[in-house]
């Protein structure tokens, strides 16, 4: 049986952490907006509460309805979760006199508590919150304190109800995997099955159910995702998917002839299509980053449609959506703002009659990455980094024209090969360059020259939710920069980007 759990989230930039701490334990689960509760809420078989930005105190603050999960659920609140259960079932929540945020240490746990199972006093735990419990709710009881939080954490008596105002997601919590651990197998009374070889079983059971006989579209990038993907329905339906690899004229240097090479020999059907030109004129003039995805997206769409109404019965258009594309495209009233739109998230115009199947839209990346090996793709493919759906454009500030996408293709050659001449590249998770949109005086020979500037952005991370600059070694980057100066004509500057996500992102647009 596979186990669910549910995540409702509150707005907190840790909730994806969450989930991914979740899964790690071999747990499946899902996040969704606390006002938009799934029915029935039954079908899961434990719930998380997440943390947020709002004080309970607040008006604004969010109410969800806990009345089908408190008491009936397995229920693990944290932080702004286990302050909403004090401050609505009887307990009393008020602002900390000093603000509690970072490294804090257990100094206080209570004995034989099954949450706290393998974890000793001096644990180190990660605290962030302004707010703080100074009376638990009906019946319950103190499980933990730190020096300055007496109600660190308390369980509910009569309930599998437990609330810890600290975050068991981050990794400075140093027992914080061995807590969730505890709550979802010795309390939830849970086994763990989220595991590769579950999950191609399962997905190629269902994708034969959906498809049946019908024939299958999708679009190949080059990319891990859409390679996944495709071997992944192709073990479900063969011969019924056609995949098809569009030149929309900003994928990397000599990418379009490399990516179909790549597939030889992987028993797919695959249909290269030049369309460079029709995508770049229609960015012509166009700066602004969202428009430009829009605009990608919606030619993407017209590609697809021209050569699926070419194939006879064509049905399903397959996407290699992942869960972040899903969650950085939800929107509601602060859970998961909407940071930029995904082509390949959404629905389908009108006028094209195809029905999205999307095999991975419930996977991390690095999920999609152990769900490739157990499908026997090379490492080299799965190893690949991932590179933006609407490729170079993004990484050119403002408006695009051919030559600006030359520069930046012979930059990022120079770069992403750099990275394995070095032994470089497999201990960075993605890497690029970005053209700015400014000029800089420099000096070549005896002339004085006003070219371009352009950043080198190399980060390490899991599933790209989170990210850190990768601390590259200065000759790298020296020699980089030189040949890039040297080589690439219009480029007199090269930077590195050393901004980690948060508070930017991994990509500038």
């Amino acid at each position: 049986m596979q186990h669910k759990i549910l995540i409702l989230d509150f707005g907190s930039q840790y909730t994806q952490l969450i989930a991914r701490r979740v899964r790690e334990l071999n747990f499946y689960c899902e996040i969704f907006p606390f006002n938009k509760v799934p029915e029935p809420v039954s079908e899961f078989s434990a719930v998380i509460l997440s943390g947020s930005p709002f004080s309970v105190r607040n008006e604004k603050a969010p109410q969800p309805d806990l009345s089908e999960i408190k008491g009936k659920l397995p229920l693990l609140a944290v932080c702004f979760g286990a302050q909403y259960i004090a401050h609505n079932f009887g307990g009393r929540v008020e602002a900390s006199n000093t603000r509690e945020f970072g490294r804090a240490n257990l100094d206080m746990i209570k004995d034989a508590e099954m949450l706290f199972d393998g974890i000793e006093e001096k644990s180190q735990v990660w605290m962030s919150h302004s707010d703080s419990i100074k009376e638990l709710p009906t019946k319950a009881v103190r499980l933990a304190s730190t020096k300055d939080v007496l109600n660190a954490a308390y369980r509910i008596e009569g309930e599998h109800t437990f609330g810890i105002q600290f975050h068991p997601e981050v990794y400075h919590t140093t027992d914080g995997k061995q807590l969730l651990e505890n709550f979802l197998i010795k309390i939830a009374g849970l086994k763990p099955s989220w595991t590769p070889a579950a999950f191609v079983d399962l997905s190629v059971e269902e994708l034969r159910q959906t498809i049946g006989k019908e024939k299958v579209v999708l679009g190949l990038s080059g990319g891990v995702d859409s390679t996944v993907a495709a071997v992944l329905l192709h073990q479900a339906i063969g011969k019924q998917l056609h995949c098809i690899f569009v030149n929309n004229g900003l994928l990397r240097k000599d990418e379009f002839n490399s990516v179909l090479d790549q597939y030889k020999g992987m028993g797919l059907n695959v249909k290269g299509v030049d369309a460079s030109d029709r995508f770049l004129d229609a960015l012509a003039g166009i700066s602004d980053p969202e428009t430009k995805r829009k605009k990608i997206g919606n030619i993407f769409i017209d590609v697809f449609d021209d050569e699926a109404t070419s194939i006879k019965d064509v049905s399903f258009l397959a996407q290699g959506t992942i869960y972040p594309d899903v969650i950085e495209s939800v929107s509601v009233n602060g859970p998961s703002a909407t940071i930029k739109s995904h082509h390949n998230v959404g629905g389908l115009p009108d006028y094209m009659k195809l029905k999205i199947v999307e095999p991975l839209k419930m996977l991390f990346k690095d999920e999609v990455r152990r769900v490739g090996a157990e499908l026997g793709i090379a490492k080299n493919l799965i190893g690949r980094h991932p590179f933006p759906g609407p490729g170079l454009a993004i990484r050119i500030l403002g408006d695009i024209t051919k030559e600006k996408v030359r520069i930046l293709q012979e930059v990022d050659h120079i770069f992403i090969n750099g990275l394995r001449e070095w032994g470089l590249y497999d201990q960075v998770w993605q890497a690029g360059a970005i053209l700015l949109p400014v000029s800089s005086v420099g000096v070549m020979g005896d002339e004085r020259t006003y070219e371009k500037v352009v950043a080198l952005r190399a980060v390490e991370s899991t599933d790209g939710m989170t990210a850190d600059w990768v601390d590259l070694p200065y000759k790298f980057l020296q020699e980089t920069s030189n040949k890039i100066i040297n080589q690439v004509t219009g480029v007199n500057r090269v930077v590195y980007d050393i901004s980690s996500k948060p508070p930017a992102t991994i990509e500038w647009e």
